[in-house]
């Protein structure tokens, strides 16, 4: 059952849609995914914003590894109050290299998890937008955002569909959990997303997330870093 927040949001309303990590320019990082046995699926730009990205899907989430191609974009007048130039430029220098994104689940009420502005991407249409959360000039902590047309790759419909099937086997991301030197202090938005148990939040030395699949029975794991502060467990 849902429970609200502090803030009057509802717990357990929502699911991860997907993370990113922002990486060197394209993303070769990537190439050490594939090496394990992940299946890469389509890349796509972001027209007007600067970034482009490579992309891997789960049944439930999408992990996505995002890099900025156009710089003169991403410093543009529309663009900056994002702080996403100086996100990725300082990926390595203290800013936190996720993204989070969160939708809410089929059926619940259209809330966002935590306190947003309004962003408006040239690649959406004029009716749409990305709630961005407050924090966004808090570089220590993720890039926190809402989609109003997130859903599950597995229910993508067939012209959009990506490749689901794994080499290693995962199906589903049932853990998210970000290491961070910054983790002891957090902001209220960041605290609503922790409040909606879809992550979890630990203080290490160094930005890392870890990323559990399937319930973790096998008790196997492979470590990326440090090209890709990346963990998963399965």
């Amino acid at each position: 059952m849902s429970k609200s927040t502090s803030d009057g949001f509802e717990a357990m309303a929502f699911e991860l849609d997907h993370l990113f990590i922002w990486t060197d320019i394209g993303a070769y990082e990537a190439d050490r995914l594939v090496s394990f046995g992940l299946v890469e699926g389509t890349s796509n730009t972001h027209p007007g914003q600067g970034t482009t990205n490579r992309r891997f899907f789960f049944h439930n989430a999408m992990l996505e590894l995002l890099w900025v191609h156009e710089p003169e974009e991403t410093r543009s007048e529309l663009i900056r109050p994002t702080r996403l130039w100086e996100r990725w430029t300082h990926r390595s220098d203290g800013a936190c290299p996720f993204g989070i994104c969160l939708r809410p689940v089929i059926g619940s009420v259209e809330t966002i998890a935590f306190s947003s502005w309004a962003y408006h991407p040239p690649y959406l249409s004029k009716t749409m937008s990305i709630e961005v959360g407050k924090n966004s000039d808090v570089l220590t902590e993720p890039w926190l955002f809402q989609t109003p047309f997130g859903q599950r790759p597995d229910q993508y419909p067939v012209e959009k569909s990506q490749p689901l099937d794994h080499g290693i086997g995962l199906r589903e991301i049932t853990r998210v959990e970000l290491v961070s030197p910054a983790a002891n202090h957090l902001s209220p938005e960041l605290q609503a997303v922790v409040d909606t148990k879809q992550i979890k939040l630990r203080v290490g030395a160094e930005y890392c997330v870890e990323l559990g699949f399937d319930g973790e029975v096998q008790g196997k794991q492979v470590d990326f870093q440090p090209q890709l502060p990346l963990v998963m467990s399965w």
